[in-house]
């Protein structure tokens, strides 16, 4: 058995090659209303695609985009009436930007939407706003020098002004516009394909769906996901918040201290600011017990009061409700990701508080990892290839959500320094003192300090590796660091994402993630490779380039290659010719495709 062989063997057994004659037909149910009550309702229209996708959100039109590029047809269904309306996540990391420079998505439109680090680059903890700052840390690397690990640094770009731009960009791929206020029913698996019914809004007739897949992206509540009984590890209530969404120019508050997140440190009024245009637009986190109060207590008056009174008195800027609603921190991780043709994705597979603005971006690697997948399997890879799914992205999506737990529960450590306390009264006495002390301001300044990590994440978001699945493993060791949350050691080991390096091809300056395809592995090779002839007739694009610091960085020696995968993780590298050589690149392609390129 060669070591390729060995490796799909012990990491990717699959579950299901194939479904067993017990299981041609199943159906997996989200109400009690029977197919034929709903065509009571109206007409239904039935339609034949590829893949159906539940969800419009941003890990939805990811996949729909990447669909469309891949060939794919796809219906995308909706149960909003449209985009995001109000504020949610806001934090696009560097490898979500990567995917969607991958995809063919407008970077230009992108970031110019994106908030400019000037506004968005640094965290304040103060005791109002417009009050004392008591400290501040920076917002990730925004900056260039992070441009020598990628070609698209962090930004903050708010869902709600990011969703219209990701439906367009679907459309301009050649995908169908989201099918909105429409929601899922029930879902019937069959032999070769899914069943769907879905069922407008207001009722009025519907949509049966046939599907060779179906990908749930469908959020944290995923009907798709409780219909196939698939339970979430973890916590389930953190705690609760009141989101007030709200319209305000308050740069004349924060004047010269402008910021992302301002945590408002004083017991009487504690929540958190987050600034998603500082002279437009901004939300305010309230801690509220849903076991003691009911939202419809929290009307616009006094939604504009909290806001208000986390203010320093005497301001009176015109400030705008437009909308509030609870929320509640969780961090669970769905036990399965597949049920046959049916894949969880994004926040119906994983959800984490929103302490280290994870869960938007793990959601589009999910989908980036799933979609080409799918893609190979329809060119005849094999069927155990869709089993790495599971395999590769649940183990980063427990991580992160241990991460973002952890940023979370260290969260507290600043409350606690300042003196929190059941009693408001013996809150606000504490709170007081402490201002008073310069030795317990100095414990406060240490527990924001300790808060570093939280938003310094470069190793955690570029770094990850899939230890099992669709990779060959060559038996090196992984590169160590301090830190992998913050520190980022790029590497070409087998599962690594390829590393980032500025290279000079056709007259451009492109990054050598670019190299990629997304259609076919991509054998990385130098000029006049002897590789070259070896890939002969596999369904590979070979790539000959010629630069000499990144080549003797991490392909360790001058006759090398690297196999990447269409996700612009590593598959194999060799670094040199070796016998059997030839044998050894078809098997490792074999893993992910399905026959020779003619």
């Amino acid at each position: 058995m060669s070591a390729s062989e060995a490796q799909m063997g012990a990491q990717a057994k699959p579950k299901r090659d194939s479904v067993s004659e017990s299981e041609k037909t199943s159906t997996t149910e989200f109400d009690a209303t029977s197919v034929g009550e709903m065509e009571k309702t109206g007409p239904m229209e039935t339609v034949d695609t590829d893949v159906l996708v539940v969800g419009a959100g941003p890990t939805g039109l990811t996949a729909g985009i990447l669909l469309a590029r891949a060939g794919f047809r796809a219906v995308i269904v909706e149960r909003r009436p449209g985009p995001q309306r109000a504020p949610a996540a806001h934090v696009i990391n560097a490898r979500t930007f990567e995917i969607w420079r991958q995809a063919g998505v407008d970077m230009d439109a992108v970031f110019a939407l994106a908030k400019d680090p000037r506004d968005a680059g640094m965290v304040h903890w103060v005791t109002r706003l417009g009050g004392e700052i008591l400290g501040s840390l920076p917002f990730e690397r925004q900056r260039d020098e992070v441009l020598d690990f990628t070609p698209t640094p962090l930004r903050n770009l708010s869902q709600h002004k990011l969703e219209p731009l990701l439906a367009r960009e679907l459309v301009r791929a050649g995908g169908a516009a989201p099918r909105f206020s429409m929601r899922w029913v029930s879902s019937q698996q069959q032999n070769d394909g899914v069943v769907s019914t879905i069922r407008s809004v207001d009722e009025d007739g519907g949509l049966r769906v046939r599907s060779r897949y179906l990908i749930a992206a469908d959020g944290a509540g995923s009907p798709v996901r409780k219909s196939l009984d698939i339970a979430c590890v973890g916590p389930d209530r953190i705690q609760a918040f009141v989101m007030i969404h709200f319209a305000a120019n308050l740069r004349p508050i924060v004047g010269e201290h402008p910021g992302v997140l301002y945590w408002i440190s004083d017991p009487a009024c504690r929540g958190t600011f987050v600034a998603h245009d500082i002279d437009h637009e901004w939300v305010f986190m309230h801690a509220w017990d849903p076991d003691s109060e009911s939202i419809d207590d929290y009307d616009d008056a006094r939604c504009e009061a909290l806001v208000r009174s986390a203010m320093e008195p005497g301001i009176e800027l015109p400030i705008r409700v437009l909308a509030h609603a609870p929320w509640m921190m969780t961090s669970q991780v769905a036990e399965r990701y597949r049920d046959r043709r049916i894949f969880l994705a994004g926040d119906s597979a994983h959800r984490f508080p929103p302490t280290g603005g994870l869960g938007l971006n793990t959601g589009v690697q999910d989908v980036h990892n799933l979609v080409w997948k799918l893609a190979a399997c329809r060119r005849g890879a094999p069927p155990a290839l869709l089993d790495t799914y599971e395999s590769e992205r649940k183990s980063v999506a427990q991580y992160n959500a241990e991460q973002s737990l952890a940023n979370a529960m260290r969260l507290f450590e600043v409350p606690l320094a300042m003196g929190t306390a059941a009693a408001p009264d013996e809150a606000a006495a504490n709170f007081c003192d402490m201002l008073a002390t310069p030795s317990r301001r100095a414990e406060v300044a240490t527990a924001i300090a300790n808060q570093a990590e939280h938003f310094d994440m470069l190793g955690l978001q570029l770094g990850y590796r899939y230890e099992n699945g669709a990779i060959v493993a060559d038996g090196s060791e992984p590169l160590r660091v301090a830190n992998p949350v913050r520190e980022l050691a790029p590497s070409s080991q087998p599962g690594s994402r390829l590393p980032h390096g500025w290279i000079v091809r056709d007259g451009r300056r492109v990054s050598t993630l670019d190299l990629a395809s997304y259609e076919h592995a991509t054998l990385l090779v130098r000029t006049g490779s002897r590789w070259v002839d070896l890939a002969r007739g596999l369904d590979v694009e070979v790539v000959p380039f010629d630069d000499e610091k990144w080549w003797r960085k991490f392909a360790a020696g001058d006759d090398g290659a690297l196999l990447v995968r269409p996700d612009q993780h590593v598959l194999a590298r060799w670094p040199s010719i070796f016998d059997g050589a030839a044998a050894e690149l078809a098997r490792a392609v074999a893993l992910i495709a399905g026959h020779a390129r003619r």
